[in-house]
Parts: C-alpha cells; sequence; structure tokens
C-alpha cells in the first residue's frame, strides 16, 4: 500500500505540526477534530508558520499556498475514511485515546494503519482495543513538529514488521529521523526527559532557586538551549503531570512521583503557554 493521503486527529499544536510536515512533503492531509475553532486555530498556526519560512526565504509562497492547499479540515471523523495512514494526536489521555481508535477501527479501510502520537501510554494497550492491532504503531513526534527532526517509532507487540518498515520509510519521506524505540511507558524521550523536568520542579518547590535561575543552571551549565521549567511551559503542564503519572503507574518506582507543585500547578489550571500562566507569565 502506498501512502498518498495520511488523517490527523487533533487540531492542537502536535497535531497541526504534523499535519504541516505532512503535507510539505506531498501528502494530502485531513486535519480533524471535534471542534471548529480548533481546527481553524490549527490552519492559523500552519499558515502562520509558512509565513515564517516564506519571510526566511526558505519556501517559496507558492509553495507555501500549495502545502496549505493539501490541508483539508473536518469536525466528522468519517472523513478519514480515505485516508492510509491516521496519526492521531489528541490529548494524553489514554481513554480518550482508546476511544478514538474505536471509532477510526470503524471508520477507515480495513488495511489503513492507525499510528498514535502519545508521548507515554502504552501502544500495546491502544492497538488491543481495534480489530487491526497489527496495523496500530506508535510515532511519537518532537516540539515543534516543522522543526524536530526526532520521530520515535514504537512497535506495539501486535505490530506487522511491514507495518513498522512502511512507518518508518513515511518519516524519513517527511523529512524526519525515525528511531525503533520499543514499548515502555514514556519510551526513551520523556523517560528520560520529563523526570528531568520533574526535578527541576522539586528544585523550585525547595525553594534551591528562582525558576529563571534554574534554567540559567541548565542553559549556560549543561548547553541546553530552554531551561526545563520553560520547557516544561511550552510542552504544557498538564501534560507533563500526565506523562509523570503513567511513568509512575508503570514502573511503580517511587522516583517518578510527581512533585507536588507540579500537581499543584494543574489543579489551579497554570498549565503554562496555553493557558498565560505556568513558571512564568505569558500575559
Amino acid at each position: 500500500m502506498t501512502i498518498e493521503q495520511v488523517g490527523v486527529v487533533g487540531a492542537g499544536q502536535m497535531g497541526s505540526g504534523i499535519a504541516q510536515v505532512c503535507a510539505a512533503a506531498g501528502l494530502k492531509v485531513t486535519l480533524c477534530d471535534l471542534n471548529q475553532e480548533a481546527l481553524e486555530r490549527g490552519l492559523g498556526a500552519i499558515s502562520s508558520s509558512l509565513a515564517r519560512l516564506v519571510a526566511k526565504e526558505k519556501l517559496s509562497q507558492a509553495d507555501a499556498d500549495a502545502i496549505v492547499e493539501r490541508i483539508s479540515i473536518n469536525t466528522d471523523m468519517a472523513a478519514l475514511a480515505p485516508a492510509q495512514l491516521v496519526i492521531e494526536a489528541a490529548t494524553e489521555n489514554e481513554e480518550l485515546k482508546q476511544k478514538i481508535f474505536r471509532s477510526l477501527d470503524e471508520i477507515c479501510q480495513p488495511d489503513a494503519i492507525l499510528a498514535t502520537n502519545t508521548s507515554s501510554i502504552s501502544i500495546t494497550r491502544l492497538a488491543a482495543v481495534t480489530q487491526r492491532p497489527e496495523k496500530v504503531i506508535g510515532m511519537h513526534f518532537m516540539n515543534p513538529v516543522p522543526m524536530m527532526k526526532l520521530v520515535e517509532v514504537i512497535r506495539a507487540l501486535q505490530t506487522d514488521d511491514a507495518v513498522f518498515q512502511q512507518v518508518t520509510a513515511l518519516a524519513e519521506e517527511i523529512g524526519k529521523v525515525p528511531v525503533d524505540v520499543k514499548d515502555a511507558p514514556g519510551f526513551v524521550a520523556n523517560r528520560i526527559l520529563l523526570p528531568m523536568i520533574n526535578e527541576a520542579v522539586f528544585c523550585l518547590y525547595e525553594n534551591l532557586a528562582s525558576a529563571e535561575e534554574i534554567d540559567t543552571v541548565m542553559k549556560l551549565g549543561m548547553s541546553h538551549p530552554m531551561g526545563p521549567l520553560a520547557l516544561a511551559d511550552l510542552i504544557g503542564l498538564d501534560t507533563c503531570l500526565s506523562i509523570m503519572e503513567v511513568l509512575y503507574d508503570g514502573f511503580k518506582d517511587s522516583k517518578y512521583r510527581p512533585c507536588p507543585l507540579l500537581v499543584q500547578m494543574v489543579d489551579a489550571g497554570y498549565l503554562g503557554r496555553k493557558s498565560g500562566r505556568g513558571f512564568y507569565n505569558y500575559g
């Protein structure tokens, strides 16, 4: 099966970025979300991203226009029926993702591949709720998707080798570097990254230094382009907490215990950039 048409479920930061890179590679893309406003925001984010590339002379205006034309938006998941590959990029909530996969399993053609952009949830469990577990796989893109080269490609226990090879080839086709990662809580990227962020939150919680000072230590001392607390704000503190909870539940190891301050900030609605306030203010 040749993949020429891709569906993306979820028009947030990750979903819109995935739609952009797929369309930029010449694929026809259907971006689906239940919320029309979210779809319009997602399409706007894609247009803004492309406009920045045009301004930097990395892309012609004609090419930018062609990319946008290859993306259609729809609030009805039935529009994903013609896609050979559908990538789910919804909120990091296992119950929600399982619901989406059950729906996609009914909507999509029998040989279509169902992928998830989950950053921590078991691909094996998501595959198990479908009638095509051998065609379910993880494609964990990094944020921001148009800029970051890595894609973790994660096989469920049930995934066919042919599906893995096809998705790996597609990742290369859209300009990414695929890395073969086993299905375990947090995979590799977030199993390393999120405990580091969580430890930075503990440093703030214990008043070792201010948020700015903690981030400065990591930027100047470790050559990180962005401090861990600023990065948490970019990711979303609710997403950070969800991943830490997956790690804690999956390994039953106290080293993955979410910092109480992280829990409290999520409870308060201080989610980072998307809410206007996290470890920093974005008013």
